[in-house]
């Protein structure tokens, strides 16, 4: 087994980092409206950087009927309101002789960071515009199994909350501390346990530790020829832990599985001692496996430290290719025959016209020769295939394996293409569409400044309930901002990322002007809770991928049975009966 240690570096602290800490992504990237009224994204990590944008703001007014004005912008806090830090006296006092100073910050800033994470309108909109109701009072900077092993138990000792913190990417208010909690919070990073421990070349798996980033194991990885394949939207900012806590999706699980295909190990330590299988299990009939538990388990039970998971050989071929449909209900049918066949690529996503529209928008003006293709391109599908632009729709596939794999692929994706009436975009507009997933997120911060807010919604849904889904989920946002009065329009949009034997995930972006209204974050979310509902009602699930946290935990009576919620309280009064990991996500919520 070969090991790969991690180069000894400047201690991480999250309030010393490259990234924004309250928004979303990086320090260096974000959205900037020029005088012009173009958008440019600023930095070199995306696809879209560094290119003017003209068709950005007008395409957001003509959706929302608003006028998106740059003399009329909300105001950031200047300083950042936090609760004073509520010590426990012993505690402290135990942890200063137990621990090098440097494991933990009373910071108020780093304490800010370690309150929330990225749910719109209840965590960052509050945090830039507001504020939120309680701020952790400790953080602290793990390194090993020992050190929280050994926190948690003077957590137990002397009646101390404990919070699980990976890279802070929920959108599901996960991170937002209970209400009723009264006793010393502390937040635990994972972030300093960032290694691979070993690698398994010939039975192909690796173990890797808990606060690893996805980006960060696969950079690892590829030094050795591997990858794991999960690659969520959020790869570059959440962690191996997290992924477990949440019981992840990416988007290329057609090739690699979802996280609970991958990873056939896991450590948890909690106030009972540890939680794993001796080894790795390839597959075993051993009875029931305490590790399922794990998975989705949203720091309720304990930390998360380490997870071996599954390899794979890096893809000799990564290639992209694209679609076009007359319309959202022949995409849906290409993916339903797709769903049968055995060349389904790595990743194959189908989006709605008004999100095809927008993706149309994130690209500069062409000129001279470029104009001239442009011009040859929309000819051919407005007028030789006679699609109406208002109503067509895009699928995007990225495809990997080796070159007979991905030739076939590509071959037989063609074939189904022509056989549904649509047309192939080639492989320029697959990669900008599967690349622009790593970039969507900054347009919400850049937008909320200008008094537009917006969140994303996913669930899974059976083939036969699709339909149906997106116009409940539709109609209930038109019907709410009718009735409330809210001005322009709303915005929502949907696409299929992710395709199963029944069914499928579907992701909802969704958006308004905020302008004028009066707690605008809370009349958001009740506004979203209502749409959640409508889902479920119509046979969509409490969540694909995004967990449950406490945004959707009204949902889990519609989700689990009365035993089945009664057995997993059970389990956490048996492992966690002083309530150490007091988060209160799902089923434990207040």
């Amino acid at each position: 087994m070969d090991k790969l240690y991690k180069p000894k570096s400047k201690k991480f602290f999250a309030n010393d980092h490259e990234t924004w800490g309250h928004k979303w992504g990086y320090k260096d990237s974000r959205f900037i409206l020029n005088e012009d009224r173009s958008v440019r994204m600023l930095g070199d990590r995306y696809e879209l950087c560094g290119i003017d944008m003209p068709d950005f703001i007008p395409y957001v007014e003509e959706m929302l009927e608003v006028k998106i004005d740059p003399e009329d912008m909300l105001q950031q806090n200047e300083d950042m309101p936090t609760n004073p830090s509520n010590i426990n006296e012993e505690f402290l006092e135990t942890v200063k002789k137990t621990f090098p100073d440097d494991r933990y910050t009373f910071a108020d800033d780093d304490r800010l960071i370690h309150s929330h994470g990225q749910t719109t309108s209840d965590e960052v909109y509050k945090i830039l515009y507001s504020r939120i109701d309680s701020t952790v009072d400790m953080v602290f900077y793990i390194e090993s199994e020992k050190e929280a092993s050994l926190l948690i138990q003077l957590a137990e000792k002397y009646d101390v909350c404990l919070i699980p913190f990976g890279g802070g990417t929920s959108v599901s208010n996960a991170l937002q501390i209970p209400k009723k909690e009264k006793r010393m919070i502390v937040a635990i990073d994972t972030r300093r346990m960032n290694s691979i421990e070993w690698i398994n070349e010939e039975d192909r798996r690796v173990c890797a530790q808990a606060g690893i980033t996805g980006s960060r194991l696969e950079e690892l990885l590829e030094e050795k020829g591997f990858t794991v394949g999960h690659e969520p939207d959020s790869i570059e900012l959440s962690t191996l832990g997290g992924w477990i806590a949440t019981n992840a999706s990416g988007m290329k699980k057609n090739r690699y599985g979802n996280i609970e295909d991958i990873v056939e190990n896991i450590t948890m330590i909690t106030p009972k001692g540890d939680i794993n299988q001796v080894e790795p299990l390839t597959r075993a009939s051993i009875g029931m496996k305490p590790q399922n538990l794990l998975f989705g388990s949203e720091g309720n039970f304990g930390i998360i430290t380490k997870a071996t998971l599954k390899i794979h050989k890096l893809p000799t071929v990564q290639k992209f290719n694209s679609a076009v449909f007359p319309d959202w209900k022949t995409g849906v049918d290409f993916m339903y025959e797709l769903s049968h066949t055995n060349f389904i690529p790595a990743s194959a996503r189908l989006v709605d016209n008004v999100q095809f529209r927008f993706g149309q928008t994130l690209k500069a003006k062409p000129q001279g020769f470029d104009k001239l293709i442009e011009d040859i391109k929309k000819f051919m599908v407005l007028n030789v295939k006679g699609f109406d632009p208002y109503q067509m729709v895009a699928a995007t596939f990225k495809m990997e394996g080796n070159r007979e794999e991905v030739d076939y692929q590509e071959k037989n994706i063609a074939r189904l293409t022509k056989k549904h009436g649509g047309l192939v975009g080639g492989a320029e507009n697959g990669k900008r569409g599967y690349m622009l997933t790593f970039a969507i997120a900054y347009v919400r911060d850049f937008l909320t400044d200008y008094n537009v807010i917006g969140e994303t919604m996913e669930t899974s849904v059976p083939w036969s309930k699709i339909h149906q889904v997106c116009e409940a989920a539709t109609k209930r946002l038109f019907d709410l901002h009718e009735q409330h009065g809210i001005p322009g329009r709303p915005y929502m949009s949907y696409r299929i990322p992710q395709i199963y034997h029944t069914g499928v995930c579907i992701y909802f972006m969704l958006g308004m002007s905020v302008k004028g209204v009066d707690n605008a974050a809370d009349l958001f979310s009740s506004m979203e809770h209502s749409i959640r509902d409508a889902i479920m009602e119509n046979g969509g699930s409490i969540s694909h991928h995004h967990g449950v946290g406490k945004l959707r935990k009204d949902f889990m009576s519609n989700t689990l049975s009365p035993a089945s919620i009664d057995l997993l309280k059970q389990v956490k009064q048996s492992h966690d009966p002083k309530n150490i990991f007091g988060i209160r996500n799902n089923v434990f919520t207040d």
